[in-house]
């Protein structure tokens, strides 16, 4: 299969792996969706790392297949092209993208879907669609302008340019760049740490924040109300509280 789920440690990677530059082609798209809603759906997954393999993330989609495909092709194809990408943001756990060498059009668009990005020194990311006379399909001029803002958006998918991982550092579009070969050993760190943490105040801190951003600041701050209530019928939040009391910040255990 062009995607897997393998789960250690309470994470599960999904796995990019279609030689050799992991193009996201329709039956790609569609097992994606299908995997993240596996994660979302499962208990043993707590946090989700999203990889494409040593040397490539995704290098975007399978050009030859959108060269066949005409505008009523297009129609017809184009929500489940963003709906994969939108079950793997949808996602109810804490997910980072483990991100090696390239990263494009829909590669960085995946890449986006995540909560936290970790990039190799060898990465490269961009959205180059505007050079195929098109522009990002897979959410990137939603979700792009609103991490790195309207402006550095524009800048990406106006040229179509790419970044290396320092600039993509630099204006947001990567949280932490590390050697390239250490990439997936701390995105899946930085994974186990949060699965160990309490499931539904992580649910909720997610949810309350990707919602939140749609909205205006009522909205969202009702939103937060909610949840915050309702995590005070949680065990979890009695466990945390309890080890507050006798032993002091951090140590709760929520497994």
């Amino acid at each position: 299969m062009t995607v897997s789920l393998e789960v250690a440690e309470g994470v599960g990677t999904l796995r990019l792996d279609r030689p050799p530059m992991n193009a996201l082609d329709i039956a790609t798209q569609d097992r994606l969706k299908e995997l993240a809603e596996e994660a979302t759906r499962r208990e043993d997954v707590r946090a989700v790392v999203v990889y494409g393999g040593e040397k490539v993330f995704a290098a975007g989609a399978d050009i030859k297949e959108m060269q066949a495909m005409d505008h009523t092709a297009m129609v017809l194809r184009a929500r489940a092209l963003q709906d994969s990408f939108t079950a793997v943001a949808r996602i109810p756990k804490p997910v980072v993208a483990a991100v090696t060498g390239y990263a494009l059009g829909g590669g960085c668009e995946l890449a986006l879907c995540a909560d936290f990005r970790i990039a190799g020194e060898n990465a490269k990311l961009g959205q180059p669609e505007i050079l195929l006379g098109l522009i990002p399909g897979a959410g990137g001029t939603q979700r792009l302008a609103r991490l790195v803002g309207p402006s550095k958006a524009k800048d990406l998918v106006f040229t179509g340019r790419m970044v290396k991982a320092e600039e993509a550092r630099e204006i947001g579009l990567v949280d932490r760049v590390v050697p390239a070969d250490e990439v997936y050993t701390q995105a899946h760190a930085w994974a186990a740490k949060l699965a160990q943490g309490p499931a539904l105040a992580l649910r909720a801190a997610k949810e309350s924040i990707d919602t939140g951003l749609e909205t205006d600041i009522d909205t969202g701050l009702a939103i937060e109300r909610n949840w915050f209530a309702g995590l005070f019928a949680t065990e979890d939040r009695e466990r945390g509280m309890r080890s507050f009391v006798a032993e002091g910040p951090g140590k709760a255990k929520f497994l």
